[in-house]
């Protein structure tokens, strides 16, 4: 059987960033994929230049577009700018962008096992087996970055009551070559295009990427929003498109984030943006941290664990949680949100500019802010 340190379950930016961090620190590590590589991934594709900063390797090669101004709109009234001199947002196609930083981990000593799905985890002592479709590896910590459903967390003893996930639906659209040069020379996001959300034209090198994401459970019809959307957007002629339907875990998981040895990054531990539904940058970050504590530890399963809380706690969880009161607040309360855009919008893009560029995070007296501007406002 083989053994590894560390085994590290799906190949996607968490998994295989959080390979290259152990291997380039002589960490013996294993990445388990299920699909064979470059495998397509449902995504909007951008890339925060937070994320893009925090990578440390070289993705130019896989960048299809980069945008430095970003435009929001809150219906036909409001339409705000944000330009900064890096790109605040690249755009990817998560086929290449994750085959890439596999890659790179490779090339320092990480081994990835292809068509590999594992079916099971069993534990004893500090030592963990995994039986695969195809064989049986031991490791001393495994690594869940196997996305949002993450069958890796369930085997190992994680439910999903505690979670929040909300459903959002993609497209990859081929339009007219009219559409196509009027369109692709911004990355907007369009608040309310669908009820509690909002929709997004991100483009690419030849096509857009289109979605529509809600922060509601309830019966909204994701298509058809996305139809308006495109009527929206002028978009008469479509030549192709492909729909891929998927859930974003817009709040950390509550029952924490180590079991047994087991680790939770990324998506698998609910730490995408609950503003923006943006999960690559902290899926990169959660995993780095998985990464430092492993290192630092020493292989002292019980010294990781805590060091892996204290560094989510110093903070990534603060900013998550700040944030899942402000989305609650920004998408639920419209008609205050709006009141409060119209005077203070483009502040607030700038602001946001500033998160997604790793200027600043969400502030933690949130609350006490927005009551005072909320009172300057009425009063």
């Amino acid at each position: 059987m083989k053994h590894f340190e560390v085994a590290i379950i799906g190949s996607g930016p968490a998994g295989a960033s959080t390979a290259y961090f152990l291997s380039k620190a002589g960490i013996s590590n294993v990445i388990i994929e299920k699909e064979t590589l470059p495998r397509y991934k449902t995504c909007g594709g951008g890339f925060v230049f937070r994320g893009r900063n925090n990578l440390p390797i070289d993705i130019s090669e896989v960048v299809e577009k980069e945008f430095h101004t970003i435009d929001i709109y809150l219906g036909e009234k409001l339409h705000f700018k944000t330009h900064r001199e890096e790109p605040t947002i690249s755009m990817v196609m998560r086929d290449n962008f994750d085959a890439l930083i596999t890659k790179k981990a490779k090339a320092l000593g990480s081994v990835l096992l292809e068509n590999n799905k594992l079916n099971a985890l069993s534990f004893k002592d500090d030592l963990i087996t995994l039986e695969t479709s195809q064989e049986s590896i031991s490791a001393n910590f495994v690594i869940a970055a196997d996305g949002v459903l993450s069958p890796t967390a369930k085997m190992a003893g994680w439910t999903e009551d505690t979670r929040k996930l909300v459903p959002a639906l993609e497209y990859e659209v081929e339009v007219s070559e009219e559409d196509f040069k009027r369109l692709s020379t911004e990355a907007r996001f369009d608040i309310d295009a669908i009820p509690f959300g909002y929709a997004w034209s991100f483009p690419k090198k030849g096509h857009l990427s289109l979605g529509v994401m809600t922060t509601k459970r309830s019966k909204i019809n994701l298509k058809k929003h996305y139809e308006e959307y495109k009527k929206q957007l002028g978009i008469e002629n479509v030549i192709s498109e492909t729909q891929h339907g998927f859930q974003i875990p817009v709040a950390p998981r509550t029952d924490g984030f180590v079991k047994n040895n087991v680790f939770l990054i990324g998506d698998a531990a609910g730490f995408a943006d609950p503003i923006t539904a943006e999960g690559i940058s902290n899926a990169i970050h959660s995993g780095k941290l998985a990464a430092e504590a492993i290192i630092e530890s020493k292989g002292n399963s019980a010294e990781a664990k805590g060091r892996y809380e204290e560094k989510l706690e110093a903070d990534l969880l603060p900013e998550l949680q700040t944030a899942v009161w402000l989305a609650k607040w920004f998408y639920e309360q419209k008609t205050i949100r709006n009141i409060l855009l119209k005077k203070y919008g483009q502040r607030f893009s700038e602001e946001m500019a500033d998160v997604f560029h790793g200027k600043r995070t969400y502030p933690k007296n949130i609350k006490q802010t927005l009551k005072k501007k909320i009172k300057e406002l009425v009063f």
